[in-house]
């Protein structure tokens, strides 16, 4: 039986968080459940009952025990695992940039570059056009963070200080979605954000995941053209 379930969806940056986690863990005793988004199965009353919001993902544990929103689940993982992806709990001054740099990215980078993805990648698929008004506004707010973030990033090799950690997997589903979207020179024109994240996409872990999922995108691609 597998350590744990976790329920989540293809195409979903918040599931690719939990499993950029657990792959840089190294962690692969658990159980993937896909639900069908589009069939709506992230509001049937089985996952209400994991996700009250009716929303994904979650982790389950054979005990019953169970959590939802995808940082949560991180971090919860990180602890109960022993990933190195957080700072010693003895480190006072290491947490509190670790929680700072995590509440930059959520507030000030995810929120906006999520709207992006909404409107240009979401809605392609939802056969709905892009709100181009709403795109711009949050490619601003998306432009504005990271002209800080190359600022902070001279003095520092990861987000929350000169360590890998839990918040630097945060960024990675949303900016390869804006890579996916078209964006990908608000990360390369900037030399520190660069830098940052070839450091971050070449981590061998994270590397052999996205190149995995890849493989089976174009497999299921392929496929949908043969039908």
């Amino acid at each position: 039986m597998p350590a744990f379930t976790l329920y989540g969806a293809r195409g979903s940056t918040n599931t690719d968080r939990v499993r950029l986690t657990l792959a840089e863990g190294g962690f692969t005793d658990y159980e993937l459940v896909l639900l069908n988004l589009a069939k709506g199965e992230q509001k049937s009353p089985e996952n209400m009952k994991r996700h009250p919001w009716g929303k994904i993902p979650a982790i389950t544990f054979p005990d019953g025990f169970t959590v939802y929103e995808s940082r949560a689940i991180c971090k919860y993982l990180a602890r109960k695992y022993s990933f190195p992806l957080l700072p010693p709990a003895s480190d006072a001054e290491g947490m509190a940039l670790f929680d700072q740099a995590e509440s930059e990215e959520m507030i000030y980078f995810a929120e906006p570059a999520g709207r992006i993805g909404f409107e240009k990648f979401a809605k392609k698929f939802m056969g709905l056009p892009p709100n181009e008004a709403v795109v711009a506004d949050a490619l601003k707010s998306v432009e504005s963070f990271l002209d800080v973030a190359e600022r902070l990033l001279q003095d520092k090799n990861y987000m929350a200080g000169n360590e890998f950690t839990l918040t630097d997997i945060n960024y990675i589903p949303l900016i390869q979605r804006l890579f996916a979207c078209g964006y990908g020179d608000i990360i390369n024109s900037r030399t520190a954000v660069s830098a940052w994240w070839a450091r971050v996409i070449n981590r061998p872990a994270i590397e052999k995941l996205l190149a995995a999922d890849k493989a089976a995108a174009a497999a299921a691609f392929g496929a949908s053209k043969k039908d």
